[in-house]
């Protein structure tokens, strides 16, 4: 299991709803959230058998952009 951090565009909680059903569909994904109070939006998640980049790509795929946290 590893943690991670991604700066989204995710922006309201329209707009959260939208990513949820992606996100909640992404096996290897687990205890998610996204802080809408933080200004860049942040992403926390444990994932476990993919990468960022698969977490990256489904948010693209709801139509917003992610980029990981150095």
């Amino acid at each position: 299991m590893e943690s991670i951090r991604l700066k989204t565009t995710v922006k309201c909680n329209g707009c959260l709803a939208t990513v949820t059903p992606f996100l909640n569909g992404l096996a290897g994904l687990t205890n998610w959230s996204i802080d809408l109070n933080d200004q860049q939006r942040i992403l926390t998640a444990e994932i476990s058998g993919i990468s960022a980049e698969d977490v990256i790509a489904v948010i693209r795929k709801a139509g917003f952009n992610a980029e990981k946290i150095i």
